[in-house]
């Protein structure tokens, strides 16, 4: 009995927050009313976008309400509504979230109150349970009846909340847009400064070697002492060119990484950071399978540019690393105990850190409260 009068009790308190619920949103049932009459009246179309907004922010609490008693997470699939007021008002009408969110404020309407029967059901739960455990020492059959009402309204909810397959489509397509449209200019950045370094360090070197050798086979007959100089001075300027190739070639694919593979590149790495890094390993090591070149790349610049950022900004001498295998990809965590308040918008590098990852269909995390620590999670999707 008591148990069972327990789980009464939550489950009223759910039901009850639905109840709640449905009643404010009979509220904004009016505003549903004035935002089609002004958006077909063509004075305010701004509203449109604006109240779609407020309905995915219920229609969010909706979802967590039923989390809470489910412990299932139910995902969202909107598109963002952003841009001018005519772009967001078109992605207001066509995204499939919008109808889906509809159909489930409608139902809500029919099915919320059903958490009024709790009152009846205590009430003869109470009574009939309480004789019927007291005296036949039975199991209780009446308030087992309200948890049971909680999950037929949470599998309602969480059937008619639940992005469809074309919502999931949609927003799918509209993120692949995007992280392509980023790849491109990161692409393009990147020869950029491939074409920035050579014209200004390796072009620059070769035409001064050019220039060297030329001067040389002038001066070899009359001064070969100075032709000697000029030959040194060739070589010299041979080598620094060849340095500026290999800093080039580094920046593209860094050759460690094929050498060793991402462990060793990243010890490597640690190692010449100047800092004192803990690294660990999980279900990884050099020997082991290997993930595709790209994605290795983007782990190795990522964990760079964050040990990079950590001995700049940080003023903390330790930071950790961690690469795991994880199911379906590979996971990279860099953290230092520094003090924190990292910002992507400073010139940190993250930015660039998440385009990079991004266009490979990863996702980048990063937690920098001010007092630290700045802790960066970078995932990315592979085959091993």
């Amino acid at each position: 009995m008591r148990k069972a009068m327990r789980e009464a009790s939550r489950a009223t308190g759910q039901l009850a927050r639905s109840v709640a619920m449905t009643f404010g949103l009979y509220l904004f049932a009016t505003v549903l009313l004035i935002t089609v009459i002004a958006t077909l009246a063509l004075v305010g179309a701004w509203m449109l976008p604006e109240t779609v907004l407020l309905l995915r922010r219920i229609a969010g609490a909706k979802r967590r309400m039923v989390t809470s008693w489910t412990g299932r997470d139910i995902p969202e699939a909107y598109l963002p509504l952003t841009g001018t007021l005519r772009e967001r008002f078109r992605t207001a009408v066509r995204d499939p979230g919008t109808f889906a969110d509809l159909r489930w404020l409608g139902a809500q309407y029919l099915y919320g109150p059903l958490g009024l029967l709790t009152v009846p059901l205590w009430i003869i739960g109470i009574v009939v349970d309480g004789l019927w455990c007291g005296v036949l020492r039975r199991e209780a059959v009446v308030l087992p009846l309200i948890p049971r009402l909680a999950d037929l309204e949470a599998r309602w909810s969480n059937s008619l909340l639940k992005p469809s397959p074309k919502a999931r489509l949609t927003v799918r397509v509209q993120e692949l847009t995007q992280t392509r449209a980023g790849a491109i200019a990161a692409h393009g950045a990147e020869l950029r400064r491939i074409e920035r370094d050579l014209h200004d360090g390796t072009q620059a070197r070769l035409v001064s070697l050019s220039m060297r050798i030329g001067l040389a086979k002038r001066s070899f007959e009359n001064d070969p002492e100075a032709t000697r100089k000029m030959l040194d001075q060739a070589q010299d300027l041979a080598e620094e060119a060849l340095t500026e190739l290999r800093h080039v070639v580094r920046a593209i694919h860094p050759p460690i990484l094929t050498d060793r593979g991402l462990v060793g590149a990243v010890r490597a790495l640690a190692a010449s950071s100047g800092l004192q890094v803990t690294f660990e390993t999980q279900e990884m090591d050099e020997r082991g399978p290997r993930a595709p070149a790209a994605v290795e790349a983007a782990a190795y610049f990522a964990i760079a540019e964050a040990l990079t950022n950590a001995a700049k900004y940080s003023g903390s001498p330790r930071a950790r690393i961690r690469l795991e295998r994880v199911r379906g990809g590979l996971r990279a965590v860099v953290r230092d105990e520094g003090r924190g308040g990292a910002d992507e918008a400073a010139g940190t590098g993250l930015f660039g850190i998440r385009r990079r990852v991004a266009a490979l269909d990863g996702k980048v995390t990063v937690s920098s409260p001010v007092g630290g620590p700045t802790v960066m999670c970078v995932e990315l999707p592979c085959v091993w």
